[in-house]
């Protein structure tokens, strides 16, 4: 766990924006292949939260990208799961997005949730999965937030977030396209970050696909 933490801490010793401008200037000669906007990986590496603590204290911005080999760089260095010990967290969301139900973004949101049982099958569909997104795969794109790889003791876990969770056609769209990049069979659950606030899910979700 030492290891991702400290390389994602020597990427955020710059600033994302610093980062970003002189890894394009530098390959700017090569021709960088542009992706059609921007976007974010952060981490988490969970701890006993210390008296008083908010949520989302340990919760950090790592690096924003907005090129092919840019995201390939990190990907390889840092943000593969097998990478994620013990109670840990990567993200990938649109730039400006933060991953917290308070962000405006995703305030009125909810998740796709996919079990990985295995850790090779976890990072295949980790990666199918931002390729997807970067690659503007989704008809609903405009929808999408961000993904979340949860690594856990119980379980490990992907999460697909995204903005309008009354709007079911939308999200049982996005839903059926997930399963189709990650190539999953078994039955998925749609959840509304309102009912996790309140500490009170539907029962099975509230949508599936």
């Amino acid at each position: 766990m030492a290891e991702v933490e400290t390389a994602a801490e020597a990427v955020t010793a710059t600033t994302p924006e610093v980062v970003a401008t002189e890894g394009g200037a530098a390959a700017e000669a090569k021709g960088p292949h542009k992706l059609h906007r921007q976007w974010t990986f952060w981490y988490d590496i969970q701890s006993k939260p210390k008296p008083g603590a908010a949520w989302g204290t340990s919760l950090k911005k790592a690096y924003t990208f907005d090129t092919v080999e840019e995201f390939w760089s990190l990907y390889d260095q840092i943000f593969r799961p097998s990478k994620l010990i013990g109670n840990a967290d990567f993200h990938l969301f649109k730039a400006g997005v933060e991953p917290k139900w308070e962000d405006p973004e995703c305030a009125n949101g909810g998740k796709w949730t996919v079990p990985c049982n295995r850790k090779a099958t976890f990072e295949t569909m980790w990666l199918e999965t931002l390729m997807a997104l970067i690659g503007e795969q989704f008809d609903e794109t405009e929808d999408i937030c961000g993904i979340v790889a949860s690594a856990r003791q119980r379980g490990d876990k992907l999460a697909l977030w995204t903005k309008t969770a009354s709007n079911e056609a939308v999200q049982v769209n996005i839903g059926k396209k997930w399963k189709d990049v990650i190539d999953f069979n078994d039955k998925i659950t749609y959840t509304f970050h309102d009912d996790s606030r309140r500490e009170k899910p539907s029962r099975g979700g509230r949508y599936t696909v």
